[in-house]
């Protein structure tokens, strides 16, 4: 779906909310979303879209026809199903760019026209919202490209056999493997980078430049989180985070330590570096499941907030 071609059919605003929006010659966006449009502000719901393939498949259940903007969409759209993108996702025309920031709303029942009619909606579902990261006009017949966000991710397994080959490193494809998964379930695209490297400073640190200078969206690394005199990952690492997130690895601790008291010897940290999130892991199998079960529930979040992305709930 990379820089898949999205045709607009149609660009629509309204003055007041909850109400259908008129189709109109061209809209300007600006920092705020579209000129002169009710849904226009300060905030991350800017510009409304909605794709014909959505409309057509109400129609259907509805038994008449729907037009474009009926649903309260700005710009009605062809060739993409709009709620298979995600949050950081990009529309680009000329120098027009839009950023995706949320997928579908909670559903405003009576005060929305269609639902009175209908009883139901296709908005909630399978609209979007976009912020405007660079002004522009858009009209009927436009071409936006569609740009997906790549999450580019980089596991690092340390260990000193495993780098000279003497031992199967098992931790790092599964969390290439958990991370896919996740990955997947979010509608995400995204890209892996693996490394085996000894336990050795220099090594990782090197690694851990490269995920700055290359802007890394995610690092974590398995191996030498534990107080042996080989176990250096997390002193290496804290070196380079600009921000601390000690939630993550407090709460994993304390949710396996009760059970377990070895995992309260795991030094594993988490942070940001720069733009980069990192976190570092034990380098058994069934930590790395145990680490990634929590991780990944701030995942989505943590990327939004890097991004300046100011999404609650």
């Amino acid at each position: 779906m990379s820089n898949k071609p999205v045709t607009v059919l149609s660009v629509n605003i309204s003055e007041k909310k909850g109400v259908i929006k008129r189709p109109v010659a061209s809209i300007e966006l600006n920092s705020l979303g579209v000129l002169n449009d009710a849904h226009s502000g300060n905030w991350h719901r800017q510009v409304s879209l909605l794709a014909k393939e959505s409309i057509d498949k109400f129609s259907k259940q509805a038994t008449r026809k729907i037009d474009f903007g009926e649903f309260a969409e700005n710009i009605t759209t062809e060739g993409l199903l709009l709620h298979h993108t995600a949050p950081l996702d990009r529309f680009i025309m000329g120098d027009l760019v839009l950023e995706v920031t949320q997928i579908g709303k909670k559903c405003h029942g009576d005060s929305c026209s269609i639902f009175r009619e209908i009883g139901n909606c296709v908005m909630p579902k399978e609209g979007i919202f976009c912020r405007v990261l660079k002004a522009g006009s858009l009209k009927a017949g436009d071409i936006l490209s569609y740009h997906p966000r790549i999450i580019k991710t980089m596991i690092i397994t340390l260990s000193d056999r495993a780098s000279r080959g003497e031992y199967e490193d098992k931790s790092g494809p599964l969390l290439e493997k958990l991370a896919e998964e996740f990955f997947q379930s979010k509608n995400r695209h995204y890209k892996i980078e693996k490394n085996i490297i000894p336990d050795q400073e220099e090594d990782l640190t090197k690694l851990l430049e490269r995920a700055k200078k290359e802007n890394f969206d995610l690092v974590f690394t398995t191996g030498g989180t534990g107080i042996g005199p080989k176990d250096i990952t997390p002193d290496v690492v804290k070196k380079h985070l600009t921000k601390e997130i000690s939630g993550i690895m407090e709460l994993i601790r304390i949710k396996y330590g009760m059970e377990k008291p070895n995992a309260l010897v795991s030094r594993g940290i988490a942070g940001v570096m720069n733009k980069t999130l990192v976190y570092t892991m034990p380098g058994s199998p069934k930590a790395v499941n145990e680490y990634c079960t929590e991780i990944f529930k701030t995942i989505e979040h943590s990327l939004y907030m890097m991004n300046e992305l100011d999404i609650h709930g």
